[in-house]
């Protein structure tokens, strides 16, 4: 293992942060000095990097096996807390399992010992199964969004994975919901509880638009007209609504994404990287996406249907006015539909103004080349600057990924930078570049 970095000044420097928030810091202290951490706090407030880096602080750098596993309700969050420990530069190795990846390449890369593993309890009770690594020296388990984990189906896998690592040192639950009832699997005997889900002085409003059809979609359309160029999500209850959706903005022009379970894998994070970097302003989604995902701050949420629970109605509004920050949730309903009583009653607005919806000033381009290539950030700013010839405000975010990279680019400039970019080098790689 490469010599190991836990100076926390250091890891912030690198992540671009000055200063931590105080649930951080107090999940910090929490964490050092308990065996048993419950960590409350709302979506987006930091919680990764909350127990991420006391757990760093007392990783072994001479031992080459599995220290922490981090278990995940969604494939989504695997590969975002993957991506930050990563983007942390420790030098500790991490690795992420989850459903729809490669086993055999799970199974490679487990021949070399992360001291990090982070996975949905699926893939990992797999991998326990087969004995794919050792245990023993394993004495950290992090239990992250924990209740969504189980709510998505995951309690037998998590039961079966607790109950194979029976010498834990320090047990780290974390959820985003207030009073969830913690299973007895768990076997918590006297956690710490850090609580910051009363502290967010939120800034979010609730609005109501009426449609006077029951077929809402012209409602919708004017709605987003109303609020005009913003990033925000659409939520939807099925895959087959999202799809109904997205074919009548498609006929209307309206540029977007689309994200729920059923998608393959691939285009899942495709969708997330669009809207993460701006080529999509608004993505299509179900519940899957109202927390532990890795999205920016968004202006607005709209419920096209609301879902079956109070829980998820908090969830998908904490989505927006984030951090005390503004937002606003747009509730569209028919005039004759019941609405739920945990809604309450909402301000209902007009629809008196129009914006025209434009098409995203931003692409994304896809690379032939990732980390395994040794490509950094830095490499391919350096290509599209040098040779691509584009001034610092047509270069927008940049993604690494294993075997491939995204960059955000000016629409104007998309089409000439394949042209000039494509087959060129980096670090001694030809890599193709094309549309993502």
């Amino acid at each position: 293992m490469s010599k190991a970095i836990k100076n926390q000044a250091d890891i912030l420097a690198k992540l671009n942060i000055k200063q931590l928030n105080e649930m951080q810091l107090q999940a910090q202290a929490a964490i050092h000095s308990n065996s048993e951490v419950i960590l409350l706090s709302p979506t987006g407030t930091g919680k990764t990097l909350a127990f991420l880096l006391p757990i760093i602080a007392e990783l072994d750098p001479k031992l080459e096996e599995i220290q922490v596993l981090i278990l995940v309700p969604s494939r989504e969050l695997a590969i975002q807390i993957n991506q930050v420990i990563r983007e942390m530069g420790t030098g500790f190795k991490t690795n992420a399992v989850y459903g729809g990846k490669s086993g055999s390449k799970d199974k490679m890369e487990l021949k070399h010992r992360p001291a990090i593993l982070v996975g949905t309890p699926g893939r990992v009770a797999d991998h326990l199964r087969r004995e794919s690594f050792n245990t023993a020296y394993l004495k950290t388990l992090v239990l992250d969004e924990f209740d969504k984990s189980l709510e998505v189906g995951f309690e037998t896998e998590m039961r079966e994975i607790t109950n194979k690592l029976g010498d834990l040192k320090k047990l780290i639950l974390t959820s985003a919901t207030q009073g969830v009832e913690i299973p007895s699997f768990v076997g918590l005997q006297n956690p710490k509880t850090v609580n910051f889900l009363s502290e967010k002085s939120s800034k979010l409003e609730v609005k109501a638009v009426v449609s006077p059809d029951k077929d809402k979609l012209e409602t919708l359309l004017h709605s987003l007209q109303f609020i005009g160029n913003e990033p925000g999500i659409i939520f939807c209850n099925y895959k087959d609504t999202i799809q109904r959706v997205s074919d009548y903005l498609n006929e209307n022009g309206v540029s977007h994404g689309c994200f729920y379970g059923g998608m393959e894998q691939i285009d899942r994070e495709r969708a997330l990287l669009k809207f993460r970097n701006g080529s999509h302003q608004i993505i299509i989604a179900t519940d899957l996406a109202a927390r532990g995902i890795d999205i920016p701050e968004i202006n607005f949420i709209i419920h096209y249907q609301l879902p079956h629970r109070l829980e998820e109605f908090t969830h998908r509004n904490g989505r927006t006015a984030r951090m005390h920050s503004k937002g606003v949730a747009y509730l569209l309903h028919w005039a004759k539909e019941d609405l739920p009583e945990y809604v309450g009653d909402l301000e209902k607005i007009t629809l008196n103004q129009k914006h025209e919806l434009k098409a995203s000033d931003w692409r994304t381009l896809y690379i032939s080349g990732g980390r395994k290539d040794k490509i950094s950030k830095g490499d391919i700013a350096g290509l599209f600057f040098k040779k691509g010839n584009i001034a610092k405000e047509d270069l927008g975010i940049i993604e690494l990924k294993e075997d491939c990279s995204f960059v955000a680019v000016k629409s104007k400039t998309a089409l000439p930078l394949i042209k000039k970019l494509n087959n060129q080098f980096i670090k001694k790689r030809k890599v193709r570049i094309s549309m993502a």
